[in-house]
């Protein structure tokens, strides 16, 4: 691909990158008003990448050719790329630390991780945040970390494409940026983003300051609805969307189906909320929780986890601040594609960074 794919630098356009499928984004914040300059998607064959590792870096880079030359709603006019990593595939602690210069807390943030993170730090690019300084003269550190050989393998998708890697973040941080762009709320608030067979979860104040994974998403509720219902794949995911657990004749079917992976889900959320209210400042506690992704719109499922949680739940719409201007929005059932890709577009420019 000796050709560029682009020929004016403008600003960062989202690169989200699944298991089996890129989604892109560019959003213009420029004018009056936040509006999405083009977006699109395509699949690619899965076993492209392994644990997160792209191996056939040829493989995607065609693809994503041919989706940005030929498939995109809108218009991709820059090279400059703000790549997603996911979740599952790096590592997220918050540290404790006591206030004290930047060369030094470097290096303290170095000797924690090697004593949290299971690898070689040798073998993995360290980023982190201060995400509160403690009246007590203490840092509470979000800290980051993966595998060399991911990142190199996206290093070498992108020069493939002749695109640059201006930013690299985890994509529950690019979700929580969009969510946040969307809600424009100050409390303490819980973001969970339905995955296909897990789901990222993390809690924002002021800036994300506890990460994690549940198990269970929304393949995992369409097998789960399928194998108790003794019902196909197909009859199991229409099931699901039309009936969800939602009040009817079905209810209780489905529920008994699903509520294991609920309980599992719930436990895990439940960890996650007294970890932060226990080490929460001047005593905050997370007062909303805020779910999007393709189990979110599971019908019930927002009852339900008021229910489970006692906290007030709802539905995110990544789209409420954001324009189409004159192009087509995605279809309904395609907004949860794009909501990594968003969030990443949507990150400052002048704030660029990766892992390191």
């Amino acid at each position: 691909m000796d050709v560029p794919l682009f020929y004016r630098d403008q600003p960062m356009f989202g690169f989200d990158i699944g298991h089996d499928s890129i989604k892109i984004m560019q959003v213009d914040t420029s004018g009056k008003e936040d509006t999405v300059a083009g977006y699109g998607h395509i699949n690619f064959d899965e076993r492209a990448i392994k644990n997160g590792v792209i191996v056939e870096p040829e493989v995607i880079a065609k693809e994503v050719y041919r989706l940005i030359t030929k498939h995109v709603i809108g218009q991709i006019d820059t090279r400059r790329v703000a790549a997603s990593l996911p979740i599952a595939n790096t590592y997220n602690r918050i540290l404790t630390l006591p206030q004290m210069d930047p060369a030094d807390l470097d290096e303290a943030v170095r000797l924690e991780a090697e004593q949290y993170i299971p690898e070689s730090i040798d073998e993995l690019y360290l980023d982190y945040e201060i995400a509160h300084k403690g009246d007590d003269g203490t840092y509470e550190i979000l800290l980051v970390a993966a595998p060399q050989k991911i990142i190199e393998s996206y290093i070498t998708l992108f020069d493939l494409l002749n695109l640059e890697m201006a930013l690299l973040e985890t994509s529950i941080s690019a979700v929580s940026r969009i969510v946040m762009h969307a809600e424009r709320t100050g409390i303490p608030t819980l973001i969970i983003d339905f995955g296909s067979v897990t789901s990222d979860l993390a809690v924002f104040d002021k800036t994300i300051r506890v990460t994690g994974t549940a198990e269970g998403g929304g393949e995992t509720i369409t097998n789960a609805i399928a194998e108790k219902l003794n019902v196909t794949q197909r009859q199991a995911y229409t099931i699901k969307t039309r009936h969800g657990i939602s009040a009817g004749k079905k209810q209780q079917d489905i529920l008994d189906a699903v509520e294991p992976i609920f309980k599992v889900m719930t436990a895990e959320i439940k960890k996650m909320v007294r970890f932060y209210q226990d080490r929460g400042s001047e005593g905050q506690k997370i007062e909303q929780v805020i779910i999007l992704g393709g189990g979110a719109n599971l019908p019930g499922m927002s009852t339900y986890l008021t229910e489970q949680l006692r906290l007030s739940v709802r539905l995110c719409n990544p789209w409420k601040n954001l324009s189409f201007g004159t192009i087509q929005p995605p279809h309904a059932l395609e907004t949860t594609l794009y909501t990594t890709a968003a969030g990443l577009s949507l990150a400052n420019p002048r704030e660029e960074r990766t892992l390191s």
